[in-house]
């Protein structure tokens, strides 16, 4: 890393057409690539840069150009392999904060996104460096700069001055600027993954004639899957593989190559890799292994082989990956090891694990459910889930997304994408607690719970093991989203239906009493029953269990007439059969094909059904909530809250001990929540009994004493309250003196109005997923129990709301079990504030309000402390595009 400026201003970076390209300053030892690039720009190109001619650049053009101060005058590139293919620079001019900025890219690679790009990392290096507005010349016919700067979602001034347009660009973050930010990763994402998923040739390297190897179970499947284009196998010794004419090497291949899948040992990949990059090949899918997972030394192939594919442009799964998939018609895709796959379906599939992925598969297909495309990412080195949910919300054949997820590589932009696309297709989750070796995986800070309140904010289906994954997929693949929790049962099982209800009322749901039509009910009985229920209900399980085994297809056609003609959701335990039997199937679905909605799942248990069910009623119930904004909240000072942080963070005379090396410092949080609208009561720390007495007095009875140590005010016992006189006081001083120690600190505090229940808001800065608020009630068993409740921050007044609900013991918050209902609406708003707090200082990496005592009239903080550290490195969400 070059010493002079900070290791993020360099990155990897998906371009508009889903190519990749590496972004960095300019060096002095570009001299030559600099060269390079200006030789091969057009006479037009040269003109609207320099307006004017400049057939070359002069050594000291070079010179100049390539030397740059990394404050002043900053220069980026972006290149594509070994060639530079763009470059965007500003110089700084009066005023300070001013610079003038101009980029220049290469014709064949306009139109790809690559000044956008480049744009965007320059405005972030400029705001870094102090300076807050672009100031750009154009000449009127440079319709593609003045374009760039005006989509940028900047705001822009243009003045038409000595024959060329003047552009002043406000740098300061707007909601317009991130949104265009947000589209085009979006945008890019999809398409890099596009390219993977439709190539429309493949390459096989590894392709042996050996049985069980496994290029050649690779080249099989695609065979038999009979994939559209050309296949060919590659290896430097043999002529033919499976009856296909092999080739000694990839560049041997006469035509385009737009997918190849690596199959050889581990130690002749990057080689391989290398020749791919010549030969044009736009996508790598590498199932050998070897790599990250085992060891430091596969680790460092591992990162070696992205780094070689990302700078030619192209992108990988895996390693020790299974492959990829896509039933599409108009491409029939089987580049995995897996010689079952599944038929066409409505279902994205991503599992991050290559040797389960076979078995998976095999579960799918044994179900009857299609698949719509299919990713095993292996190391996931490259290509994660995050950009396969970005592909998925564009495909039109992709109803319902799956993931079987071993890390998260970079939580908040998942959270952030879950959030948008669940709105619109159901992503269904199930999560291994360990991390195999190989991931680059990054340590939550957060507890596992955590999680689960996360992927709930964002109308995320978390479930518990593969067995629901499926459960929970084949009901949202085939029938319509209730409307409610209300459910009817139905059956011919006495036993089988009261279970189905008990099932129902433990999940949360809320059954009507079961309809039992006897162990002798045909088709007839089933219909007359259904039709008479679903009306009542959002949703109905159907039980068929005959006690004779026989031809049960009018019970199943008489099941499919009375789902689709109520257009709610029927689920069955049919026959203890599992999937989606033909009987239960839409008429007339294509051969080979997964039908579409209509089509009723059937559960070997009432009690899965009842399940999968459950899941999918919270899921439609957070879908039809509003999509919660950020409220504009009075009574907040952001800079002065900086101010606070910069001076405490510098020793500033706060009188708090400072971290290791001075790395963090705790403060006491009174100050900096004051500038968010939050008061904090103040404690007066008393040396003695009569100090106390005195501060009681001025205070105002009635007061409580109490520990002024943070860390006893989770312990019972250490609080004596309702002190109205001095002997009480005297008393309770004495008392906790004589529990706590002597040198424990003892204050003094006015007492909050009574009764009121403890609560408890936290913050902590995960690194991964930004700033958490958490929330929960401060009483004992609370507290044993772990029971809180977790969300992103910055919190909407939905999300505040479903904070203060989320924690088991919430309804000692709304009167039930003989306590007095408190103002909740205090609790949110000062979750809100929090949130905003959080939010904005990252540098605030833990804080505490403990205890926050909320009574009839509001809610009351006790006691606050903050833990501070400087901000080193950017969030993995933050700032301009890039590939991480």
């Amino acid at each position: 890393m070059h010493p002079q400026y900070p290791a993020h201003w360099e990155a990897d970076v998906v371009l508009s057409d889903g190519g990749t390209a590496h972004v960095r300053p300019i060096r002095p030892d570009d001299a030559d690539m600099l060269r390079s690039f200006y030789s091969r720009l057009s006479a037009e190109s040269i003109y609207f840069r320099y307006f004017g001619p400049r057939p070359r650049l002069t050594d000291k053009d070079v010179a100049f150009f390539t030397n740059v101060d990394y404050d002043n005058r900053v220069a980026l590139i972006a290149t594509i392999g070994t060639e530079m293919v763009a470059v965007v620079r500003y110089d700084r001019v009066q005023p300070r904060d001013h610079a003038e900025v101009a980029f220049l890219v290469e014709d064949a690679h306009q139109g790809r996104g690559v000044a956008s790009v480049l744009m965007e990392h320059l405005r972030a290096a400029a705001r870094e460096r102090g300076i807050k507005t672009f100031i750009a010349d154009v000449l009127p016919g440079n319709h593609r700069m003045m374009g760039l700067f005006r989509q940028a979602g900047y705001t822009a001034q243009s003045q038409f001055e000595d024959g060329v347009v003047r552009m002043t660009l406000d740098l300061s973050s707007t909601e317009t600027a991130l949104e265009v930010r947000l589209a085009r990763e979006h945008r890019a994402e999809a398409r890099s993954i596009a390219r993977l998923l439709t190539p429309e040739s493949v390459a096989v390297i590894g392709a042996s004639r050996e049985p069980g190897g496994i290029g050649q179970a690779v080249l099989r499947n695609l065979l038999a899957a009979d994939f559209t284009g050309p296949v060919y196998p590659v290896h430097r010794q043999v002529r033919a593989v499976a009856g296909v004419p092999a080739h000694r090497s990839v560049s041997a291949i006469d035509g385009e190559v737009d997918l190849a899948v690596l199959a050889v040992p581990a130690e002749g990949v990057l080689e391989l890799v290398e020749e791919c990059a010549r030969k044009g090949v736009k996508g790598l899918v590498v199932v050998s292994s070897g790599f990250g997972e085992t060891g430091p030394e596969g680790l460092a192939r591992q990162e070696e082989l992205v780094r070689i594919a990302r700078a030619y442009g192209m992108r990988v799964v895996g390693p020790n990956c299974l492959g990829i998939a896509n039933t599409d018609p108009a491409v029939r895709l089987n580049a995995t090891l897996a010689a079952t796959l599944p038929g066409r379906g409505r279902v994205g599939f991503f599992s991050q694990s290559g040797a389960l992925g076979t078995a998976l598969l095999q579960r799918v297909a044994q179900r009857g459910m299609g698949i719509s495309t299919f990713v095993s990412a292996g190391n996931r080195a490259d290509v994660s889930g995050n950009d396969l949910l970005q592909y998925w919300e564009e495909d039109p054949a992709t109803d319902v997304i799956l993931l079987y997820l071993e890390s998260i590589g970079n939580p908040r932009k998942f959270t952030r994408l879950a959030r948008r696309i669940s709105r619109s297709k159901p992503i269904v989750v199930v999560r291994s607690r360990g991390v195999p070796g190989g991931h680059a995986a990054p340590v939550l800070a957060m507890p596992d719970t955590a999680l689960s309140s996360l992927f709930a904010q964002a109308g995320v289906i978390r479930v518990d093991d593969l067995v629901q994954l499926f459960d929970v997929a084949q009901l949202l693949a085939h029938q319509p989203l209730p409307a409610g929790p209300r459910v009817g049962v139905v059956g011919n099982s006495d036993a089988l239906t009261l279970l189905a209800e008990e099932a129902c009322a433990g999940a949360g749901l809320e059954p009507r009493p079961p309809v039992n039509l006897g162990a002798r009910a045909g088709a007839a009985e089933f219909a007359e029953a259904l039709r008479s229920v679903l009306p009542e209900v959002d949703a109905a399980v159907a039980i068929y269990m005959p006690p004779i085994p026989g031809d049960c297809r009018e019970v199943a056609g008489a099941l499919l007439d009375a789902a689709r003609e109520s257009g709610k959701p029927v689920l069955a335990t049919f026959q203890g059969r599992l999937g989606m039997p033909d009987e239960l199937r839409v008429p007339g679905a294509p051969g080979g094909e997964s039908p579409g909605r209509g089509s009723i799942p059937s559960y070997q248990a009432p009690e899965e059904a009842v399940r999968a069910l459950a899941h999918v009623v919270r899921y439609a119930r957070w879908r039809r909530e509003p999509l919660g904004l950020v409220p504009q909240v009075d009574g907040i000072d952001p800079a002065a809250a900086r101010r606070i942080v910069a001076a405490a963070l510098a020793g500033d005379g706060t009188g708090d001990t400072a971290g290791d090396a001075g790395t963090e410092r705790e403060i006491d949080a009174t100050a900096l929540l004051a500038c968010y609208g939050v008061e904090v009561w103040p404690a007066h720390v008393a040396a003695d009994a009569e100090e106390a007495v005195a501060l009681a007095e001025r205070v105002g009875p009635p007061v409580v004493v109490r520990s002024a140590d943070p860390e006893h005010v989770r312990r019972a016992g250490t609080v004596r309250v309702g002190l109205t006189d001095a002997a009480g006081v005297r008393q309770a001083y004495a008392g906790l003196a004589a529990l706590l120690g002597p040198g424990t600190p003892l204050a003094v505090q006015r007492m909050a109005p009574q009764p009121s229940v403890p609560t408890v808001v936290g913050v902590t800065q995960d690194r991964y997923f930004g700033a958490v608020v958490t929330f929960g009630l401060g009483e004992v068993t609370a507290r044993l129990l772990g029971d809180q409740a977790h969300r992103l921050a910055p919190l909407s007044a939905e999300d505040a709301a479903a904070l203060v609900r989320s924690v088991r013991a919430a309804p000692l918050l709304f009167g039930e079990y003989g306590y007095q209902p408190v103002a909740v609406e205090a609790l949110e708003d000062l979750l809100l504030r929090v949130g905003l707090l959080a939010d904005a200082l990252p540098e605030v990496v833990r804080m505490d309000l403990d205890p926050v005592l909320a009574g009839a009239d509001g809610a009351v903080v006790l006691g606050a402390r903050a833990v501070l550290r400087p901000v080193t490195t950017l969030r993995p969400d933050a700032g301009p595009r890039r590939l991480r």
